[in-house]
């Protein structure tokens, strides 16, 4: 049985910070994650939300090269954050990142392995290959947009931290420790 529900704690959406809301889900996916439960029964759209952040994180800290570097160039991750920004109507990020992979796409796998095999950091002509700044001139706020998708969302529940754990307890079978 899936998890019908997207949990955001109360104090995470009444925070100006589209960043609470987003880190909120995280938590929440993480928790269940600890719980064993199968990403095939956590929601669907909390999933691509934690993967849109993993691929904006991962951007913003080592630009686009990071992001294939640390996920290894994984397809299905892929495939979620292109249906993932297009879910949450992210055009401008959809069409950079598109156009990212081509590049990723295009590259051997013996370089791409090659790539991975190596250090990000020094001299790397497949980094700089990779890398675009057009990322950081997008005037379209990827976080806001993540952040108002989950809030909006018809599944989703905001709750008290007691609510979320009662919840998650109920659907697991037993009592969760808390940290």
């Amino acid at each position: 049985m899936e998890f019908g529900s997207i949990i955001i704690s109360e104090n995470a959406a009444n925070s100006e910070n589209p960043q609470d809301v987003i880190n909120s889900n995280i938590s929440v996916i993480n928790l269940m994650r600890e719980e064993k439960i199968d990403d095939d029964l956590i929601h669907e759209d909390a999933l691509m939300s934690y993967y849109l952040d993993y691929y904006y994180t991962q951007y913003v800290a080592g630009n686009f090269a990071q992001f294939v570097y640390n996920s290894r160039w994984n397809t299905e991750l892929n495939e979620l954050i292109e249906e993932g920004l297009a879910l949450i109507g992210a055009e401008k990020h959809l069409e950079l990142f598109q156009e990212q992979c081509k590049k990723a796409k295009l590259m051997s796998s013996v370089k791409r392995e090659k790539f991975f095999k190596g250090k990000l950091e020094g001299v790397n002509p497949t980094r700089d290959l990779l890398n675009n700044d057009t990322f950081f001139e997008l005037e379209e706020n990827l976080l806001q947009l993540n952040a108002d998708f989950l809030k909006n969302h018809p599944d989703t529940q905001v709750l008290s931290v007691d609510a979320m754990f009662e919840l998650l307890e109920d659907f697991v079978g037993h009592e969760i420790k808390r940290a």
